[in-house]
């Protein structure tokens, strides 16, 4: 069993990589291009993290929440020793002077040998994960029981479905008793009895006396497993407070990356939705402002809102101006009111300004976001979504 004491420490960590790559062949390094550059490649250097502090002690739960490639994966990284600080200190340690267990329930199936069966694999990959052999013999049943596969134990892994994989990979790693437990986007595990079913054996894992750090994007997750939490973005640490109030940092704030710059065009404001909750199959009203600063720059691209459910994060729907007659000025400032009806289910929603290269239909900028409110108690009969949106430009 794990022992209490544990603890995890960020302090000031810094870690940086080059973009491009190495010559790592002789036709690589004599190559012509190679040669025109005097044999080297320019390597640019950038921080996928920097100075980040966080600590997390026995019995604390600590969230990381933040866009793709805020630096998320890369503080796992450095946690679980795959990768080493450039700056600053982590720092892992248990109770006593030994070694600390890493649980660590990121990649369900790496590991596993798809020739072999499940009962050959559970053993394969509890020992991957620094389980003792008497320990997975132990645990065995717990195991196979948990992953409910009685009836494929001793069957190839190649036959079993993918859902199959997931369950037996989950109920591996579920049953470990480390240090330090780590949980990365393994929150939505195969169907929904056993979702809920691998929720519950995390919040326990999470609520004994050890140190936790989970990473997902389903930021619903992050509140209800949680008491801490940070907001990463550019490597940074934006926010750090309650589940709740980086949560809410997440989804109100300006968009991370781009600053809802598009080449020649930039999102600016947001306004509050009016009226700013409704019941469903209510309309609401939301403008967007802000400037083609790069004549004629705005006929390339769209503008428009992309709708979520929040916390929770999945996509709903998109209303854009390319659809309409709405025309953006050829240089200078715009306002646009969109007019949509919420046909959802009670809930929260973050509608976010976002601008689409109109060719590619690729998003190349996206501004604030601001939370919709849908009340009432219908909870179901809410298919595909028809938004009827209805642009005007105000100026």
């Amino acid at each position: 069993m794990p022992r209490s004491g544990s603890r995890v420490e960020f302090d000031s960590v810094g870690k940086r990589f080059f973009r491009g790559r190495r010559n790592d062949s002789l036709r690589d390094l004599f190559s012509v291009t190679s040669l025109l550059n005097g044999g080297r490649k320019k390597r640019e250097s950038f921080w996928a993290l920097r100075d980040v502090s966080f600590s997390v002690g026995p019995g604390s739960a600590l969230g990381i929440i933040g866009p793709n490639g805020s630096g998320k994966s890369t503080a796992l990284r450095l946690l679980a020793g795959i990768l080493r600080a450039d700056e600053g200190r982590v720092q892992v340690s248990a109770a006593e002077s030994r070694r600390p267990r890493l649980g660590a329930v990121i990649e369900l199936s790496a590991g596993f040998h798809y020739e072999l069966s499940g009962r050959e694999n559970i053993y394969l990959q509890g020992a991957v994960l620094g389980m003792r052999r008497d320990e997975i013999s132990r645990k065995f049943d717990e195991i196979v029981d948990f992953a409910e596969l009685h009836d494929f134990v001793d069957s190839p892994v190649k036959h079993y479905s993918s859902g199959m994989v997931a369950r037996l990979g989950f109920a591996i790693a579920a049953h470990l008793d480390p240090d330090v437990l780590v949980i990365d986007e393994v929150l939505a595990v195969g169907d929904d009895s056993f979702q809920k079913k691998a929720f519950a054996r995390m919040a326990a894992m999470v609520r004994s006396d050890i140190p936790a750090i989970v990473v997902s994007h389903q930021l619903h997750r992050i509140m209800e497993l949680c008491d801490r939490a940070i907001l990463l973005t550019r490597g940074r640490v934006l926010k750090e407070g309650t589940p709740s109030e980086c949560v809410e940092a997440y989804g109100a704030a300006t968009e991370f990356g781009d600053n809802g710059e598009a080449p020649g065009v930039s999102l600016s404001r947001l306004s509050p939705p009016e009226p700013a909750a409704v019941s469903p199959g209510e309309r609401i009203r939301l403008r967007i402002q802000g400037t083609v600063t790069a004549e004629n720059a705005g006929t390339s691209v769209s503008v428009g809102l992309r709708i979520r459910s929040f916390p929770a994060e999945e996509p709903l729907f998109i209303v854009a101006s390319d659809e309409t007659t709405v025309v953006l000025p050829v240089i200078g400032d715009f306002e646009i009111e969109i007019d949509l009806q919420m046909n959802v289910g009670p809930g929260t929603y973050r509608a976010q300004s976002v601008v689409w290269d109109r060719v590619s239909s690729r998003e190349v900028a996206r501004g604030q976001s601001v939370f919709i409110g849908v009340g009432g108690t219908t909870t179901t009969g809410w298919g595909r979504v028809f938004s009827d949106p209805r642009f005007r430009m105000i100026r």
